[in-house]
């Protein structure tokens, strides 16, 4: 035997045998190569390979398994959530406290990092085991023809020439390149093949294409002889001579020949390949709020220090007090916060409605998604055809041509001994019976429970994907001595071989071409009488037909997709439609389901997104709805395209020809039946392919994400103001405004009282637009509302002032340091309250208990009472005059009114716009 040469995924591009004739398809490609070349390629024969040479090539070429994607270890996960930027500088000033011997604020900000990564990590290990038990093989065995040498002493069967080929089962891992198997129906096709023989065989290919009708296969030999067959939009997968691994066989049977396996096929080529994804737009946020907390932590120590050294004479006794300031500026409890919320809202999501979140940071990425792309096939549309209606030549309704559709679907399934009906064939039959049921003279003639009443079935031949039609012959009630066939099938095909003069043709052909361009798929219906006879019927007799109508069908819309879409839309979320499918097809779906297409008609096609640079595609991406007959690379050039336009995307796929595309996007979703290279690569993982489930998931996503931003802009806005006013008061006073033990306690209970931020239940208002965290935003937030906050603090100065009325001693000093300890908690306990949610949301629910005003409740009362409690003396701070209450009641007031009064500005300046905070 020749050594043999066995071709990767590549070679299904270019083949590499060249028709000899010279034949080449619409693209200029050369012709397939026949069977017999393909096999000497192969080094195999139609018999397929002998045991040794089998054994050979398995330690040639290895087991028939893909790539596995090894799931990261529960350590190696805890290590790699120390890369957090957020987490990472509160690990830095963990590490700067520990170094001035501030022990107390070191302990607590690296307890505080520790959390946090273990809830991360945690979460995110759950969601990988989540994944694992979702994880099926391929397929377990494969039938394949393997010829035996009586030399060995096996028991084979020899012939005239030689050992003859023994079907037997085999596990696929076994499978090697020349292997012959044979197909049927059920069977999962366990590598790329060759066809070499096929009888009315068809493939599911959804989990590589997404597209949900079986497809038609069989073998091309007669190079040149079927035009138009070179694959169209599915490219390589719409090669009827070629199945591959991932597919599985709808109907009919074949035998092909193993080209490539494992890794070289089209399925572990995929997997091979995950790709390293763009920043997300959790990423992108969280770098710019790191940055700008970054440069404010690196600025302010040495501020500080500078200041008092300048003004006060004071040197590095200040250090511990430069860091405390810096933490406090700090909101370092953002790491857990975060953790928590996003853990928190992904466990709901797989609690109540079965979704499961793989990345947490995913779940605010969803929160922010402003563009949702999406197939049509299986979201705005189900998985099968449903009859739009029956016409007769005309275009007028007539429902004895669904009656004769019906007697074709019925006998063909029943006589051609087909293991299911086509969903063409269902769909007919469907209709048939519902029409019976509503009845009466409207429904087809003669159609009841059992099939077609009184007719008697003879012969089928069924459908044929080169001829494109079936036949059934039955003998119609009082009609003997008479058969009659009933043909059904593509237009042009039905057509052809009905009586008709070219004039008429031409009219039926193009009432054909404007149905179809509508989006429906119309089948052609026309009979025949025949003497009736005992010979058997041939593809011969489909000739001098009576054609009799049009059945058209259109794609059954999916229940919840109206409802869904009007949610996106109030939502702020633009769906766009990617699919492969006609643009008449993927328009019908969405003008039946109320979508908007932008400018009048506009569907843009993959040939016309060739012809644009990136930047025009993002401008026409920017009107239009629905792109048609796209490739998998046409999708992720048009998802990338939006991205880069400064859009947060999600994209829902489910088959290997999504890959790209869920990588593009920012957000890659995909359903649990999705093929498992999917599910490795997607963030979240539906039950199944329901835009229902998409809006609960984006649902806790803007829940999560507006918890996240209610506490950093509250966070931050507070610590900001206190930052100033203890700059300010270190500049004025000839003491330490607080002691670094008081900022710590004050840390601490604000610390505890943040945390009601993660389980909070945020206003109706946080899902009427996408949330992002965007730097820019939060600084102007902060830095408004971090004046009046600091603001407020240097007015409590003039207070404790007035209050206290005596010379600078110890005493006055520890009193200043209560005074300010219980303005501070008090004041951050009414941001908490008054920044929480906006002025017409209400956050929550009117009634309904909050965990936010519980917390502020507990961080008031702890201001005040704490300096009155023994615990007040250790710390420092001794009972204050009564005086200094009531006249810091006249500041909060004030203080109210100017939060109320900056947030009604802020919030009529941003309202409408997505990401602002």
């Amino acid at each position: 035997m020749s050594e043999s040469v066995v071709p990767g995924p590549a070679a299904w591009d270019a083949p590499a045998v060249t028709d000899p004739a010279g034949h080449r398809d619409p693209e200029g490609r050369a012709a397939p190569p026949t069977s017999l070349q393909v096999l000497r390629k192969l080094g195999s024969g139609p018999r397929g390979l002998t045991e040794a040479e089998a054994e050979e090539r398995l330690v040639r070429y290895g087991e028939n398994a893909v790539p596995e994607w090894r799931t990261p270890s529960w350590p190696r996960l805890f290590v790699r959530s120390l890369r957090d930027p957020f987490t990472a500088v509160l690990l830095c000033l963990g590490l700067v406290s520990a170094t001035v011997a501030a022990w107390g604020t070191a302990l607590v900000i690296l307890s505080l990092v520790a959390v946090s990564c273990l809830l991360r990590s945690s979460g995110e290990h759950r969601a990988d085991r989540s994944m694992a038990a979702l994880r099926d093989l391929v397929a377990t065995t494969a039938t394949v023809l393997r010829r035996t040498d009586n030399a060995t002493g096996s028991t084979g069967v020899t012939g005239a020439d030689g050992p003859r080929p023994v079907p037997r089962e085999i596990p696929v891992d076994q499978l090697v390149p020349g292997d012959v198997i044979r197909l049927g129906p059920g069977d999962l096709v366990p590598a790329d093949v060759r066809l070499l023989r096929a009888s009315g065989l068809t493939v599911h290919q959804a989990p590589l294409t997404g597209e949900s009708a079986p497809v038609a296969k069989y073998a091309v030999d007669a190079p040149g002889k079927h035009s138009g067959i070179f694959g169209g939009h599915l490219g390589v997968f719409g090669e009827p001579h070629l199945c591959f691994q991932g597919s599985s066989v709808a109907s009919g049977s074949g035998t092909a020949v193993v080209v490539a396996t494992g890794g070289r096929t089209r399925w572990g080529a995929a997997r091979s390949r995950p790709g390293r994804r763009p920043a997300s737009a959790f990423d992108r946020s969280v770098h710019g709020i790191s940055w700008v907390l970054i440069r404010f932590m690196l600025l302010t120590p040495p501020l500080v220090l500078m200041a008092n050294a300048a003004l006060r004479g004071r040197g590095l006794e200040t250090l511990p007090f430069a860091v405390a300031v810096a933490v406090g500026l700090t909101p370092e409890m953002l790491p857990v916060i975060v953790t928590t919320a996003l853990a928190r809202g992904a466990s709901l999501l797989a609690r109540d409605h079965s979704v499961i979140v793989k990345r947490l940071p995913a779940l605010h990425d969803l929160g922010a998604v402003d563009v949702l792309f999406l197939d049509k096939t299986g979201t705005l549309t189900q998985d099968r055809p449903v009859l739009d209606r029956a016409t007769d030549p005309r275009g007028d309704p007539d429902p004895d041509v669904l009656h004769w559709a019906a007697v074709n679907a019925w006998w063909t399934l029943q006589l051609a001994d087909l293991p299911a009906p086509d969903a063409l064939d269902e769909a007919i039959l469907d209709a048939a019976e519902t029409a019976r049921e509503e009845g009466g003279e409207g429904g087809p003639a003669g159609y009841g429970e059992g099939g077609p009443a009184g007719y008697e079935g003879v012969a089928a031949l069924p459908f044929d994907p080169v001829r494109r039609l079936s036949t059934a012959v039955v003998r119609r009630p009082g009609r003997l001595g008479t058969h009659t066939l009933v043909v059904k099938g593509a237009v042009a095909d039905v057509l052809q071989r009905c009586v008709l003069d070219d004039d008429e043709r031409a009219r039926l052909s193009a009432l054909a071409a404007r149905e179809a361009d509508r989006g429906l798929r119309l089948l052609a219906v026309a009979t025949a009488d025949r003497p009736a006879r005992r010979r058997d019927y041939t593809p011969a007799d489909e000739r001098g037909l009576d054609f009799r109508g049009f059945v058209a069908l259109r794609d059954a819309l999916a229940p919840t997709a109206a409802d869904a879409l009007e949610v996106f839309a109030a939502r702020g979320v633009t769906v766009k439609i990617l699919t492969g499918d006609h643009p008449g097809t993927a328009v019908r779906a969405c003008q039946d389901l109320g979508v908007p297409l932008g400018p009048p008609g506009e569907v843009v096609t993959a040939d016309r997104v060739d012809a644009l640079t990136d930047a025009e595609l993002a401008e026409v991406a920017r009107r239009t709805t629905v792109f048609a007959r796209c490739t998998p690379e046409h999708k992720a050039r048009i998802v990338a395209a939006v991205r880069a336009d400064g859009h947060t995307t999600g994209f829902l796929g489910d088959g290997v020809n999504d890959l790209p595309a869920l990588h593009a996007a920012d957000v890659g979703i995909c359903p649990r039946d999705a093929v498992d290279v999917v599910r490795e690569c997607s963030d979240v993982v539906l039950a199944q392919k329901d835009l229902t489930a998409i809006d609960h998931a984006i649902s806790a996503g803007r829940h999560s994400s507006g918890n996240i931003a209610t506490y950093l802009r509250i966070t931050l806005s507070s610590n900001l103001g206190n930052v100033i006013a203890m700059l300010v008061a270190g500049l004025l006073l000839p003491f330490l405004p607080m002691l670094p033990a008081q900022v710590l306690v004050q840390n601490l209970c604000f610390d505890a009282a943040q945390l009601a931020f993660a389980y909070d239940r945020p206003g109706p208002e946080a899902l009427r637009r996408p949330t992002e965290l965007r730097s820019r935003a939060f600084l102007r937030f902060i830095t408004g509302f971090g004046l009046i906050n600091a603001t407020a603090d240097l007015a409590t100065f003039a207070v404790l002032a007035l209050a206290l009325r005596t010379a600078v001693d110890e005493s006055s000093q520890a009193a200043f340091h209560a005074g300010w300890f219980t303005e501070n908690l008090l004041t951050q306990a009414l941001v908490m309250l008054l920044l929480r949610t906006s002025v017409r949301g209400g956050g929550g629910g009117r009634g309904a208990p909050s965990p936010v005003r519980w917390a502020a409740a507990g961080l008031a009362a702890t201001g005040v009472l704490l300096p009155l409690s023994p615990l007040g003396p250790a710390l420092g701070m001794p009972p204050l005059p009564a005086l200094y209450y009531l006249l810091l009641a006249a500041v909060l007031a004030l203080y109210a009114v100017g939060l109320a009064v900056a947030r009604g500005r802020h919030e009529r300046r941003h309202e409408g716009r997505p990401g602002q905070p």
